[in-house]
């Protein structure tokens, strides 16, 4: 009868063991170390590292080599243990300018706007907008002397 409730006790322990995944560019520190300022190309440093993970958008040309790890415990959300990030700046001939490294510590929590934008009119249930929805009638009804099928 013990086999059973150790056997089950021990499955509930291997349910809740986190799980750890690696994401996105993996660091070779040897091919950052190389990496020089003035001396190398994009075409040096894309031999080196591989395609960046995203690039600049707006501005300076950087590219950017993202690198995560996430700890999964059960159900839960994924919590971000480690995030590094090596940003490489390119001037205007595709030499590289400077080389920047960046961790977790240093990013910005974006606190997104959650209010709304009010909309003019009147706002019905969904029980009202079902009740009062009839084929070629608009929602305020048939005024007298309209005819139902007559547009406005």
């Amino acid at each position: 009868m013990r086999i059973p409730v150790w056997a089950a006790a021990a499955m509930a322990l291997m349910a809740c063991t986190p799980v750890i995944s690696q994401r996105g560019y993996l660091p070779d520190p040897a091919a950052e170390a190389s990496l020089r300022a003035g001396a190398d190309t994009k075409t040096s440093v894309q031999k080196r590292l591989g395609d960046p993970s995203t690039s600049a958008t707006f501005g300076d040309d950087v590219w950017y080599y993202i690198s995560s790890t996430e700890r999964q415990v059960a159900f839960f959300d994924p919590s971000t243990t480690s995030r590094k990030i090596l940003a490489i700046h390119f001037d205007k001939d595709g030499k590289v300018t400077e080389i920047r490294h960046f961790g977790l510590k240093d990013g910005h929590v974006v606190a997104f706007e959650t209010r709304t934008t009010p909309a003019k009119g009147r706002e019905l249930t969904f029980l009202q907008q079902l009740f009062s929805a009839t084929p070629g009638i608009p929602l305020g009804g048939v005024t007298p002397g309209q005819n139902p099928g007559s547009g406005p």
